[in-house]
C-alpha cells in the first residue's frame, strides 16, 4: 500500500508537470473504485487551471480555481505521467489531460483509491492528526496521548488520530530503531522514549522520501519509477533473519491483523 513518503514522492513527481496548468480534459474509465468518483467530475474541472497541489496525510489535493480535487492511490493505485499518444494499460482506470501536453493516468488493479471533487473542502480531512515532518509533533504529544492507554504502541502511532501517515512499514522501523517493542502498552512509555521515537518517525520517513519511498506491489513514483528505501529495511519483512544489531533472530506477531515484525532482544 502507498504509504506518506511514496505519496509525497508521487507529489514532487508530478507537480511540476500539472501546477498551473489547465485541464482540457478528464476522461473517467472506469469510477467504480473505494469512493465513486464524483459524479459529473469531468465537466466539472474542464477549464479550469490547477493552482496548486499539496498532500495531507495519504491524500492528494489538486486546488482548481473553483474548489480542489482529492485523490487517494488506495491499496495499489499509482500516478503517472505518460504520453497522450500512449496505449492505456489495464487498470488505467481515469486520466487527465493537461494544457500543456502533459496526460495524468490513474492505475489502480484493486480499485480502492478515489477522486472526488469538492467545491468546500473535504471532510475526510476533518478529524486528522498532525503531520508527522512538522513541528506539531513531538515525542511530547505521543507521551501526552497515551496516559492510561493500554493499547499497544504500534497501534497507538499508527492512528491518524495521533499522527498521519505512520503506516506499518515506518512504524516497525521507528520502533525497532527507538529499542521499544510494537506490543509495549503506549501509557507505559516514558516521555524521554518517546521523544526518542519521534525523532527516528521523521528521520525513517524524511529518508523514504529521499529515496523515493518503499518498492511494493506496484507502487511507483510519477515518473513510474520505483522507490528505493526498502533496501534500507531493518525489520520489516525480515521475520526469521538476523538482526542488524544484535544478529539473533527476528521475531514475528500479528498486532492490530498486521505482521509486527521486531528485536526481542533489542526492542524491550
Amino acid at each position: 500500500m502507498p504509504e506518506l513518503p511514496e505519496v509525497e514522492t508521487t507529489l514532487r513527481g508530478i507537480e511540476p508537470y500539472v501546477a498551473d496548468s489547465v485541464v482540457e480534459r478528464l476522461s473517467v474509465y472506469n469510477g467504480s473504485l473505494r469512493w465513486p468518483v464524483t459524479q459529473g467530475i469531468s465537466d466539472i474541472v474542464k477549464g479550469q487551471r490547477v493552482l496548486s497541489l499539496s498532500r495531507r496525510a495519504k491524500y492528494l489535493l489538486l486546488q482548481l480555481e473553483h474548489g480542489s480535487m482529492m485523490i487517494h492511490l488506495g491499496m495499489s493505485g499509482s500516478l503517472r505521467l505518460a504520453d497522450v499518444n500512449a496505449e492505456r494499460r489495464k487498470h488505467d482506470h481515469i486520466e487527465m489531460h493537461m494544457s500543456n501536453g502533459k496526460c495524468l493516468r490513474y492505475h489502480d488493479p484493486r480499485r480502492f483509491g478515489a477522486w472526488l471533487w469538492s467545491e468546500n473542502g473535504h471532510s475526510q480531512l476533518d478529524h486528522l492528526g498532525p503531520e508527522p515532518l512538522t513541528d506539531e509533533f513531538s515525542g511530547e504529544r505521543l507521551f501526552d496521548l497515551s496516559r492510561k492507554r493500554k493499547i499497544a504502541v504500534k497501534p497507538f502511532i499508527m492512528d491518524n488520530k495521533t499522527v498521519v501517515g505512520v503506516g506499518n512499514i515506518y512504524a516497525s522501523e521507528a520502533l525497532f530503531r527507538s529499542g521499544i517493542r510494537p506490543d509495549r502498552a503506549a501509557g507505559r512509555i516514558s516521555l524521554q522514549r518517546y521523544d526518542l521515537l519521534a525523532g527516528h518517525i521523521k528521520d525513517v520517513l524524511g529518508s523514504a522520501i529521499e529515496r523515493g519511498g518503499t518498492t511494493l506491489r506496484d507502487f511507483v513514483n510519477g515518473n513510474g519509477e520505483p522507490g528505493y528505501f526498502q533496501q534500507t529495511l531493518r525489520v520489516y519483512g525480515r521475520g526469521g533473519q538476523p538482526c542488524s544489531h544484535c544478529e539473533k533472530p527476528l521475531s514475528e506477531m500479528r498486532l492490530g491483523q498486521r505482521s509486527s515484525v521486531f528485536c526481542s532482544h533489542c526492542q524491550r
